[in-house]
């Protein structure tokens, strides 16, 4: 589940609310064990969702660097390149 949390910082252009929200809804995935409640857990689920995007939008605002911004489209590139070599036959 969490192989697709990828990092949000420190990109050209900055992460958008949809990947923050899409990082958020995995790493609720991975820690409840679930990738869909119940319907007993789903306001939960959401509540925690919602809060942890919050706050990772904020961690996201907050952070600093002195590297370069990366670029997506390279930085995509690579993930290609690593995917192609790991599952060549």
């Amino acid at each position: 589940m969490c192989r697709n949390i990828r990092v949000l910082h420190n990109f050209e252009p900055a992460a958008t609310s949809d990947e923050i929200r899409a990082a958020a809804l995995q790493y609720v995935r991975k820690v409840s064990g679930s990738t869909k409640p119940s319907k007993a857990n789903e306001e939960a689920f959401q509540r925690a969702v919602d809060e942890i995007a919050h706050i990772t939008a904020h961690l996201l605002e907050d952070l600093t660097t002195t590297a370069p911004p990366k670029d997506r489209e390279v930085e995509a590139e690579k993930a290609r390149a690593r995917s192609r070599a790991r599952f060549a036959s």
